[in-house]
């Protein structure tokens, strides 16, 4: 995967990304679930995140307080340790990394914490969810992230620019 030219692209594309979210936002939400669903699931026959990672190598997912403990334990330090360690307070007062890419990332794009990784890494990129209606801004922003959220609102461009 060429991340730099998907950065390129899915910078290019975002305009027409964004005009398309009010045309979503009119969509039922059950129906709309469905749409992400079925798109999550063409794009992920045909993509394996180890190829990509570029969420985690671009991106912080937000740390609860269960996920600092899980992986507290598993790493065998304390808490406190691994908050000052890893972790800062973004903006919004969430505990996110320090810095990018995740020091779990290994060269072979495969996490080292895989098993006892934080509940929005298990759940990314949040495109087979409900209340997708309550992510389009999260799931538009991710079009930036992640190739397969980029491809799923690429179909809907096609299907709904009229």
């Amino acid at each position: 995967m060429d991340l730099n030219n998907f950065k390129t692209k899915s910078q290019s594309e975002y305009a027409n990304h964004k005009k398309i979210k009010p045309r979503l936002k009119k969509i039922k939400p059950k129906v709309l679930d469905e749409k992400f669903k079925d798109g999550h699931d063409r794009q992920f026959e045909k993509m394996d995140c180890l190829d990509c990672a570029n969420c985690c190598k671009t991106t912080s997912p937000i740390f609860l307080q269960t996920d600092i403990d899980r992986l507290s334990k598993l790493l065998k330090m304390k808490s406190s340790v691994f908050i000052s360690t890893y972790l800062h307070r973004d903006d919004e007062g969430d505990f996110v990394l320090q810095s990018s890419p995740c020091p779990f990332l290994g060269d072979d794009n495969k996490c080292f914490v895989y098993e006892s990784r934080p509940k929005a890494c298990r759940e990314y990129p949040h495109t087979n969810r409900k209340n997708m209606h309550g992510i389009l801004n999260l799931s538009l922003k991710n079009t930036l992230v992640c190739p397969a959220v980029f491809q799923i609102f690429q179909d809907f461009y096609k299907e709904f620019r009229k």
